[in-house]
């Protein structure tokens, strides 16, 4: 299984952004997936998952309403649309993918098996 996170970038307030994971050496539609971010001496924390079939979605508080998470199994690709973006959304965003999962995205950083290497995120204000 290899994942490829893409998209991020310096971003000023407001701005939007469209990261994208890419998944390869597996069969996509199998895999529940999640994005998750790390700050710079923070824990990494959950930001939005999306079930097996794309229909179920969640969010952290935090990015309730200016994140939109979803998902192309045709095209073994899944995104992660910020809007209005913030200066606490820097951070180093990942993409994570476990088979165990099916109608729900878990939100705990050891529910997932596979991980991307990460794309930094920074927005200035």
């Amino acid at each position: 299984v290899q994942l490829q996170a893409s998209g991020g970038g310096l971003e000023q307030a407001g701005d939007s952004l469209r990261l994208s994971c890419a998944g390869s050496r597996l069969t996509f539609s199998t895999y529940t997936m999640a994005w998750f971010r790390q700050a710079p001496g923070k824990e990494r924390e959950f930001v939005a998952g999306v079930s097996l079939s794309g229909r179920s979605t969640h969010y952290a508080d935090s990015v309730k309403g200016r994140f939109t998470i979803s998902r192309d199994n045709a095209k073994n690709t899944a995104y992660l649309q910020m809007d209005s973006l913030k200066p606490e959304d820097t951070a180093l965003y990942y993409c994570a993918f476990d088979q165990r999962f099916s109608d729900y995205a878990p939100s705990r950083p050891s529910d997932y098996y596979y991980w991307g290497q990460g794309t930094q995120v920074t927005v200035s204000s």
